[in-house]
Parts: C-alpha cells; structure tokens; sequence
C-alpha cells in the first residue's frame, strides 16, 4: 500500500510539471496572474518593527515559489505584474513608505526570473538542499536591490542601511526559504520534461 501510494505522488508530481509545460500562452498568463494575486495576498501579511519603515511581509514565499512553478518567463512576469499593478494603484503593495521598498520590488521580479531560469536549465536544483540555495541567492538579489535603493532614498550610510534593510529580516526570510524549498521539492520532479 505504501508502494503504491508513493508511485501515485511520484506520478503526480510528474505529471504536474508535464501540465505546466503543456499550457498554451493565455493560461500560462493566468497562472502569472494568480501567483502576482498570491503575493499580494501574502503582502497583507505584514509587520513592522520599531523604527523601522520596511515591514515584514510573506511575499518573499510567493517570488520564490513563483520562479519554481512557473519558470522564468512566467515567473517574471508574475512578480512583473504584481509590481505594474501594484504601483498602477491596486491596493496589494506592503507599505510603500515613500517609495523606499521600491528596490525590493524589483529584487522580486528578477529573483523569481533568476530562480525559474536555474530550475528549467539545471534540473540538479530541484533537490532540497539545492533548492535552498537556489532561493537563498533569490534571496540575496531581494537584499541587494532592496538595500541599493533604500540606500538611495534615504542617503544612509552602508552599516545603517544593512541595520535596517537587511538583517532584520534575514530570520523571517530564512524561514520562507526553508518553507519555500520544502514545497518546491514536493511539486518538482528531478526527470527532465
């Protein structure tokens, strides 16, 4: 019974990347669609700390699994419409204080390209431990954009901008990647398809 319950999930699994590769383009746009709706939902998930304007959100769960699932093209898209329609005036951005987050923003669109790229190119990385550090570069552009332009915007120097756009959430984001792998290695399949 085990057996055969493994066999169903190892063919599952399979045959879900088989129908996300056999999408025509307008419901490939769609599944970009929901997942930009997704990390606006996650962005509703949110707190700030003391003196701090960027809060902490779940978005960083949803660019991730946007890359994995969707690929590059997709998965940029996704996060490309999350952020056009965001900043077009829907109400899903997690607390713009300024335009100091911008930067994280565009962080999401081009970790979610760089993550499906790495996925559909190097099919190595659909294990847990190269998922994890798959995402934890994603992760890293997140930081890098981010912190360059809160840098930018509010003229702090190096050590306060790290202080305050980058080590505060590292916990939080160590945790969405953790969980962000975890579920990626459940729905992705090691064969190449």
């Amino acid at each position: 019974m085990v057996n055969v319950s493994v066999n169903k999930y190892r063919f599952l699994r399979h045959r879900f990347y088989e129908w996300q590769n056999e999408l025509d383009f307008a419901r490939k746009v769609i599944l970009a669609l929901s997942f930009a709706c997704l990390t606006g939902l996650l962005a509703q998930v949110k707190f700030f700390m003391p003196g701090n304007p960027i809060p902490l959100t779940g978005q960083v769960f949803a660019v991730l699994l946007a890359g994995v699932v969707l690929g590059s093209r997709f998965g940029t898209l996704s996060q490309g419409l999350y952020v056009g329609l965001g900043l077009a005036g829907v109400p899903w951005l997690a607390g713009i204080t300024g335009m100091v987050t911008l930067g994280y923003l565009v962080g999401f669109v081009i970790a979610a390209g760089v993550i499906g790229w790495a996925v559909e190119k190097y099919y190595k990385t659909r294990n847990f431990h190269n998922l994890l550090a798959l995402m934890s570069i994603g992760v890293g552009i997140i930081y890098a954009f981010g912190a360059l332009w809160f840098g930018i915007m509010t003229g702090y120097g190096a050590g306060t901008v790290l202080a305050m756009a980058v080590v505060p959430f590292i916990t939080g984001d160590a945790v969405k990647v953790i969980a962000a792998a975890s579920v990626s290695r459940m729905i992705t399949t090691r064969q190449i398809v």
